[in-house]
């Protein structure tokens, strides 16, 4: 059983999911068209705002893909639809190229919410400090065990056959690039694939894995990924 979950990763790793020409993208054409962009997802595509998804350095081909979803309606969000709504593909293409061409910013150490302050004992100083830095390392390092192992017993696919050891996605087959990107967004879009909220995604590989995951391990792969460079 282990064997053929393990090819299956493997074989979803390496197939492609577009197989669509796209419009050859203009990267000075898509800096300028990009402008409307820059009040939710920050100058170069990295937003400053952790509930909106950095931009930079996603793989064009990707970008296309979601703008197109978003058009269409296969994805749902009001904001991205009217945007998407009037663009072309050449305008997509160009966007998408300009923000594959820009370097995504490294985040800062994620920190405790409210839920993860109830948990803990009281503390004051640098002892609390201290504290929260530890906690948040324990939960880096469970997201790290299942980004890259997954957990077989619950058939949850490894994060790495598709998305690579440093969140680099896989181009050729249509996987984002997933390091750097914000762990609150992370949290939401695992949650709603767990939840059916995003249902774009015709071979259901994220709806199968998500709907296995615990609300700590999204947390945890999240926050996991949002410290890759």
């Amino acid at each position: 059983m282990k064997k053929k979950l393990l090819a299956l990763s493997l074989a979803l790793a390496f197939t492609s999911t577009s197989g669509i020409l796209h419009a050859e993208g203009n990267i000075s054409s898509g800096k300028e068209k990009a402008a409307a962009c820059v009040s939710c997802h920050g100058d170069n595509g990295n937003s400053l705002v952790s509930s909106f998804p950095k931009l930079a350095q996603q793989h064009s081909s990707y970008l296309i893909k979601q703008l197109k979803a978003f058009k269409s309606g296969t994805r749902k969000n009001p904001m991205m639809s009217s945007i998407a709504m009037g663009l072309t593909d050449q305008d997509m293409a160009d966007i998408a190229a300009y923000y594959a061409e820009q370097e995504v910013s490294v985040n800062q150490l994620p920190v405790l919410d409210d839920e993860d302050e109830e948990q803990k004992p009281e503390a004051t100083g640098g002892e609390k400090k201290t504290d929260d830095k530890d906690k948040i390392q324990t939960i880096i390092a469970q997201g790290s065990d299942l980004y890259r192992n997954g957990d077989l017993t619950r058939e949850v696919s490894a994060c790495i056959a598709c998305h690579g050891p440093f969140g680099e996605g896989n181009k050729p087959a249509g996987y984002p690039l997933l390091k750097s990107q914000h762990a609150d967004y992370l949290i939401k879009t695992l949650t709603d694939f767990k939840t059916d909220a995003r249902s774009n995604n015709p071979e259901n590989i994220m709806h199968m894995t998500a709907k296995k995951m615990t609300d700590e391990e999204i947390k945890a792969v999240s926050y996991r990924i949002s410290m890759m460079k």
